[in-house]
């Protein structure tokens, strides 16, 4: 195991959380794939994704491609790696690439799966209609990627009990990140040396997520009560949730923060104005009058 050479895909949050957890575990990977730099910010600046600024940090190599094509098969190649570990990579690798390394390649997908497939596990769990303030069964699965989204067969599996449901977006990617990195720790040398092997899923049972987009937290303030606390906690961090109130004739947007229901009606606490700085949700209130 220890002369296994692994190549990491990854680059948003829970990728590193993941990779965290390799390298306390001093399972390292010999290369790391990640999206090239790109604009950031208001001031439009060229960034590292946070996976790259963590390949540095560790002194490992880099290979961050706008496409995967010949040419980027070519330069990974020449790192011979056995194994593949992708997670929250951000773009579907081809067949071509998947069937390189001896061992496969192996995902990290946060949820149970063959529940929650596709782009959007973590947010999906929280709105779903599950209750709240109870706890509720979460986790994450290792699997061997096939031709369909997150439809191959599982390689281990980890439920996770979050006592007080739901959690902020945020919170559950820490949780779900912090496990599977630590089953993937375990899970490689066994999946190496041939000790385990894979399941298939049952696919009857399959549910699906969709692709996210800046408009998915819209939250109106007549809505339930409830659906909107688990918009404005799914969505903490992108793309936030937001009304939206008119002000001398024109649409301003309010980012929500903070939120809590009180006997199932929802208490909105801190918002963030378009172009202010976070505030009391009272003190917005006050400035509208």
């Amino acid at each position: 195991m220890n002369n296994t050479r692994i190549a990491f895909w990854g680059t948003s949050r829970i990728s590193v959380i993941i990779l965290d957890e390799m390298a306390q575990e001093g399972l390292l990977p010999s290369l790391i794939v990640t999206a090239p730099p790109r604009e950031k910010g208001r001031g439009l600046e060229v960034t590292k994704s946070e996976v790259g600024v963590w390949a540095d940090t560790h002194n490992i190599p880099t290979l961050e491609p706008e496409k995967l094509d010949s040419e980027f098969i070519g330069r990974l190649s020449a790192y011979g790696c056995q194994l593949f570990i992708i997670a929250s990579y951000g773009k579907i690798v081809p067949r071509t690439i998947l069937d390189l390394p001896k061992h496969g390649t192996l995902n990290v997908h946060p949820s149970l799966l063959p529940k929650l497939r596709g782009a959007s596990p973590i947010q999906s769990a929280i709105l779903e209609d599950t209750p709240v303030g109870l706890p509720h069964e979460a986790g994450v699965t290792i699997m061997l990627i096939d031709d369909e989204i997150d439809h191959g067969p599982i390689v281990a599996q980890e439920k996770i009990t979050v006592p007080n449901w739901p959690p902020k977006g945020a919170e559950l990617e820490e949780i779900l990140g912090t496990l599977g990195g630590k089953l993937l720790v375990r899970t490689i040398p066994l999946w190496v040396s041939g000790v385990i092997k894979s399941v298939e899923q049952d696919h009857d049972n399959a549910t699906y997520t969709k692709k996210m987009t800046s408009g998915s937290g819209q939250i109106y303030l007549d809505d339930d009560s409830t659906r909107m606390f688990r918009k404005i906690r799914a969505f903490d961090t992108w793309p936030r949730a937001y009304f939206l109130t008119n002000r001398n004739g024109r649409d301003t947007r309010v980012v929500v923060t903070e939120a809590h229901l009180d006997n199932g009606i929802l208490v909105i606490d801190r918002v963030i104005p378009e172009g202010r700085k976070e505030m009391a949700y009272e003190d917005f209130l006050r400035g509208q009058k």
